[in-house]
């Protein structure tokens, strides 16, 4: 996948487009990110004596990557990321809009 834990990502679709956050986590086997602040959904939680309290909580779910778009770290916009090659082989990530590296170092 394009995009990895880490990346700050905007929501393209779904019910809440446009906004802006962190990937918490990424399950390549199912094409699905975990934003941080995104796609909330509640959860009845059985409680279990001296472990946890019961009640309903409020937990990220995941997102399909085809609903959001990396932003660059550099020019601050969404962008499509590519994936090049460099002199040694190693595959880098960049912005298809300024061209600059998008992994963090």
């Amino acid at each position: 996948m394009r995009i990895k834990r880490g990346d700050e990502v905007l929501v393209i679709a779904g019910k809440d487009k446009g906004k802006r956050g962190v990937v918490r986590r990424s399950i390549p086997s199912e094409n699905r990110v975990v934003v941080e602040g995104v796609n909330i959904v509640k959860k009845h939680q059985r409680g279990r004596p001296g472990v946890q309290q019961a009640g309903i909580i409020e937990m990220e779910s995941p997102i399909h990557v085809s609903n959001v778009m990396a932003v660059c770290p550099h020019c601050g916009a969404p962008t499509r990321v590519a994936i090049k090659r460099d002199e040694k082989g190693h595959k880098t990530r960049y912005c298809r809009r300024c061209n600059e590296s998008i992994e963090r170092s």
